[in-house]
C-alpha cells in the first residue's frame, strides 16, 4: 500500500489516535474510537489510512457505501459474495444501491460451494468470475477501500484500509478495467459448474511434471481418443504411459470407453515392432505416407498438441493444451481427413513384410539430400548402385569425396557398381580418376541417357533420385535441386533393372568396340593387301589386250579388265571408309572449274559404256551461268569422286537399255546466313528410290540390290560434309516413265562458292 500506511506508530504524522470527534467528522462517519486514525484534517486533504476493530473496519466500509453517487468497482475472493449477502450491513448497502440506481460491477471467483450467494448477489450487481482472485477492495468515483483477508463466510472484517488519494483511486481503477476485461460472464460460469462443464482453457505447458499430468488427464477423462504422430509420439506413450492407456483399453473392451484410433507412418521394421504391441493390445492404427508437421492427443473432452518429433520417445519439452471446443473441432476434421486416406496399419505391415510397399519422400534442401544418401550409403549391407547424369556428374562427385567413403564402403564388402555417362572428350580424364578407386566397379556409358537426374539404389529396397538442374556446374550444390527418396522393392528393383540394363550394354559395347577395331584392322589390311597385286594385274591385262589378236581372246581379257576395276574400286571405298571412321580423309584443296570437271567424268564414263556396250545412257549436261565456267575450291579428286559415284549410282539403277541422266550445276543460297552455294544436280530415269531406304540412304552398307557394297552415298555423303556441305535424295514427280510407273531420282549435293 502507500507509504503514508504506518500500522499502529504513534509518532506517524499520517496516521495517529483521533478522538471521537475527530471520526464523527470524517466522511466515514464512524462513531466510536478506533485503533488508530488520521488526526483532523480539512476534507479537502487527501488522506490514506488503517482503521482496525470489527466495528471500527464495518462502519468504515458502510460508510463508503453511502458515499457513492453513481458507479463502484468491487473485486473479492469467493469469499467476498458470503460477505457480501450474509452480513446484514453489507448486504442493505446492496439493498440501497439497487434502490439509488448505483451500477455496480463485481468480480469474484465463482465456484461450487459460494454459488448460492453469488446467484443472490447478482440481483445487485453484474458479477463476473475470475479464477484465483486474492484480496478484495472496492472503487468509487471518490474512495478506495480494502481488506486484505475475508475471517470466514458470511463475517465481519476487522480491518480496512481507505482511501480518498487520486491516484490510488486510478491505479485500482485502472487494474480492475484490466481484470474485468478477460473476466468471464457470471452466468456461463454457474452453468459450468452446474452442469458439470469444464472451463474453456487454452495454454502452453513447459514444466515436464505439467506436461505428464495432462498426457495423463486426457487419457483417464476421455470417452473417445483419436492420436495422430510420429513413431517417436507412440514409442512416448510405450515408454512411460503405456499401462495408462491400457487402462482406457480395458474400458473400451466393456464399452465404458469408445476405444483409441491412432495415425501414424510406418516405414520399417523397426516401426512394426512397436506398432504391432499396440495392436495387439487392441488399439486401430492407421498409416499415412507422410510423417505428420505436428503431433496431437485428441479426446471428446481436451486436446494436447506439439511440433516436436519425439524422436526415439524423447518427452516434449512444450505442450499445447486446450479444451476449446474451436481447437477440439478442428483438429478432430484434421483427424477425420488423416484416417480416410491412410491405410490398415496391418496391411502396411504385410506390405513392408512382403517387400509390396513404395515410402515417398521429397527433400527440396539439397544439403539435406546429400547427407542423407550419405546415411543410406553407410547402411548398405549388399550393394549400392549409381548412375550419375553425366562426365561432369562424374567429377563433381570426385570432389565432394563421395567416391572416397564409398570406396572404403566397398573394402567392407559391399558391392559398389558406378554408371558414367560419357563423351570421348573426358573420356581419358574419367579413366585417370577412377583408376584411385580400385574397390569400385565403374562403366563408361559412350552415349548421354539424355535425363537431368542421378540415381542411387541401396541394396534393392531403397531409391534416391536427385534432380540435375544445371549439369555444367562444378560445384554440387549449385547443381542439384530437389530429391525423392522412395523406400520400397518393387520400386527399386525397376531402376535396378534399368541399371543392370545399361551396366550390360555398357560392358557390350566396350566389346563391340573391341571387334570393331578388329574388324577395321582386318579389312584395313586386306584392302592394303589386295591393292597391292591389284594395280599390276590390270595394267599387265590391259597390255595384253593392246597385243591380242584373236577376238576370243580379247573378250576374255576385257571381261578380266572389268572385273579387275570393280576390285579395285572396292578395296579403294574399303580403305577411303577406313579413313573417314578414323577421321583422317585429308583433302588436297585448290580452286577448280567444277563444269569443267563434270564434262571429263561424263565423257569418261560415256567411254566406259560404249566399251561394255550394255546401256545407251544419254547425258544431258546444263549450267546456269552459261558459257561462265563455276569455279569452286575443293579437292578435286575427291569431288570428282563424289560426282562419279552419284553418276555411276543412276547408271546402275537404270533397268532399260536404254535411259537418260541429266547433270545440272546451279548457283543458289544456303542456310541462315544465306551463304553462296553451287549445287550439282544427278537427276535420272531410273527405278526411283525405295522408300524403305531413305532413312539409310547415306548409311555404310545401305542397299537392297545384290549389286554393289552400299559404300558409295555413304563416302559422297563423307566427302561432302568434309567440304561442308550438304548431299540429300529425292524420287522424281515429273517424269512420264513407262517402266512401271518408275520416275527415276534425282541426288543433289552443294559445297560452298568461293569468289
Amino acid at each position: 500500500m502507500s507509504n503514508d500506511i504506518h500500522g499502529n506508530d504513534s509518532d506517524s504524522q499520517s496516521l495517529s489516535s483521533p478522538s471521537t470527534h475527530d471520526y464523527l467528522d470524517s466522511p466515514l462517519g464512524v462513531d466510536k474510537t478506533p485503533s488508530i486514525s488520521s488526526p483532523k484534517q480539512p476534507k479537502s486533504k487527501e488522506k490514506t489510512e488503517i482503521l482496525y476493530g470489527e466495528q471500527a473496519a464495518m462502519d468504515g466500509i458502510t460508510q463508503a457505501m453511502n458515499n457513492v453517487k453513481n458507479k463502484a468497482d468491487v473485486c473479492g475472493d469467493s469469499l467476498s459474495p458470503s460477505f457480501s449477502m450474509g452480513v446484514n450491513q453489507i448486504k442493505n448497502g446492496y439493498i440501497d444501491f439497487k434502490r439509488r440506481g448505483v451500477k455496480i460491477r463485481f468480480i469474484t471467483e465463482i465456484t461450487k460451494d459460494n454459488i448460492g450467494f453469488c446467484k443472490e448477489l447478482m440481483q445487485y450487481v453484474e458479477l463476473r468470475h475470475a479464477p484465483a482472485v486474492k484480496g478484495n477492495m472496492a472503487v468509487s468515483e471518490t474512495e478506495y477501500v480494502a481488506t486484505a483477508k475475508l475471517e470466514g463466510e458470511a463475517k465481519p472484517v476487522t480491518q480496512t484500509i481507505y482511501s480518498n488519494s487520486k491516484a490510488i483511486i486510478e491505479q485500482h481503477r485502472y487494474f480492475f478495467e484490466n481484470l474485468w476485461s478477460i473476466a468471464t460472464p457470471a452466468e456461463l460460469k454457474i452453468t459450468e459448474i452446474e452442469e458439470g462443464i469444464e472451463p474453456v482453457k487454452t495454454g502452453i505447458l513447459e514444466d515436464s511434471k505439467e506436461i505428464r499430468k495432462k498426457i495423463i488427464e486426457l487419457a483417464k477423462k476421455s470417452n473417445d481418443m483419436s492420436i495422430c504422430s510420429t513413431i517417436g509420439g507412440m514409442q512416448l506413450i510405450y515408454n512411460n504411459f503405456f499401462e495408462v492407456y491400457k487402462d482406457v483399453i480395458k474400458r473400451s473392451r466393456s464399452r465404458k470407453h469408445k476405444g483409441i484410433r491412432w495415425v501414424v507412418s510406418i516405414n520399417n521394421k523397426e516401426d512394426i515392432e512397436l506398432v504391432k504391441v499396440f495392436l495387439n493390445e487392441g488399439v486401430k492404427i492407421h498409416h499415412v505416407n507422410s510423417e505428420p508437421l505436428l503431433s496431437f492427443a485428441l479426446s471428446d473432452k481436451m486436446l494436447n498438441s506439439t511440433i516436436e518429433k519425439m524422436e526415439k520417445g524423447i518427452t516434449v519439452s512444450s505442450l499445447l493444451t486446450s479444451n476449446d471446443p474451436l481447437y477440439l473441432n478442428h483438429y478432430s476434421e484434421i483427424f477425420k481427413e488423416l484416417w480416410k486416406t491412410g491405410i490398415d496399419a496391418k496391411d502396411r505391415i504385410k506390405d513392408i513384410e512382403e517387400g509390396r510397399y513404395i515410402n515417398v519422400n521429397i527433400i527440396l534442401n539439397p544439403k539435406k539430400s546429400i547427407k542423407f544418401v550419405s546415411e543410406l550409403n553407410e547402411s548398405a549391407k549388399k550393394e549400392i548402385l549409381i548412375i550419375l547424369s553425366s562426365d561432369y556428374g562424374f567429377l563433381r562427385t570426385v570432389k565432394t569425396g563421395v567416391f572416397d567413403s564409398l570406396n572404403q564402403i566397398a573394402l567392407d564388402g559391399i558391392k559398389v557398381k558406378v554408371l558414367i555417362p560419357s563423351d570421348s572428350a573426358n573420356e581419358d580424364k574419367i579413366n585417370t580418376i577412377k583408376s584411385n578407386y580400385h574397390n569400385i566397379e565403374f562403366r563408361i556409358l559412350q552415349f548421354s541417357l539424355q535425363m537431368a537426374i542421378g540415381i542411387t539404389v541401396i541394396d534393392r529396397e531403397k531409391t534416391m533420385i536427385f534432380e540435375i538442374k544445371d549439369d555444367i556446374k562444378d560445384k554440387i550444390l549449385q547443381t542439384l535441386g530437389l530429391a525423392i527418396y522412395i523406400e520400397g522393392k518393387s520400386a527399386a528393383l525397376s531402376y535396378v533393372s534399368i541399371f543392370e540394363s545399361l551396366w550390360k550394354q555398357a560392358e557390350m559395347y566396350k566389346q563391340l568396340q573391341i571387334h570393331d577395331r578388329m574388324q577395321k584392322d582386318f579389312i584395313n589390311t586386306a584392302a592394303h593387301e589386295l591393292r597391292t597385286p591389284i594395280q599390276p594385274l590390270l595394267g599387265l591385262t590391259q597390255i595384253l589386250r593392246m597385243k591380242a589378236k584373236d577376238k576370243e581372246q580379247i573378250e576374255m581379257l576385257d571381261i578380266v579388265i572389268r572385273n579387275t576395276k570393280k576390285l579395285k574400286a572396292l578395296s579403294e571405298n574399303i580403305l577411303d571408309v577406313s579413313k573417314i571412321e578414323s577421321n583422317s580423309l585429308n583433302l588436297h584443296k585448290e580452286k577448280f572449274s567444277l563444269d569443267g570437271l563434270v564434262l571429263d567424268i561424263v565423257k569418261e564414263l560415256g567411254n566406259n559404256l560404249l566399251v561394255d556396250g550394255n546401256k545407251e545412257i544419254k547425258f544431258e549436261c546444263s549450267n546456269s551461268a552459261g558459257d561462265a565456267p563455276i569455279l569452286v575450291e575443293g579437292d578435286k579428286n575427291r569431288i570428282g569422286q563424289a560426282i562419279s559415284n552419284l553418276v555411276g549410282n543412276s547408271i546402275k539403277f537404270t533397268p532399260q537399255k536404254v535411259g537418260t541422266i541429266c547433270i545440272n550445276i546451279k548457283k543458289g543460297k544456303s542456310g541462315k546466313d544465306k551463304d553462296a552455294v553451287v549445287v550439282v544436280e544427278i537427276k535420272d530415269t531410273g527405278s526411283g528410290i525405295d522408300p524403305d531406304m531413305f532413312p539409310k540412304l547415306f548409311t555404310k552398307f545401305a542397299t537392297k540390290s545384290f549389286h554393289g557394297t552400299g559404300l558409295g552415298l555413304y563416302i559422297c555423303k563423307n566427302i561432302v560434309d568434309a567440304h561442308g556441305g550438304q548431299i540429300w535424295a529425292e524420287n522424281n514427280t515429273d517424269n512420264n516413265d513407262s517402266n512401271g510407273g518408275k520416275k527415276g531420282a534425282t541426288f543433289s549435293f552443294s559445297i560452298p562458292l568461293k569468289d
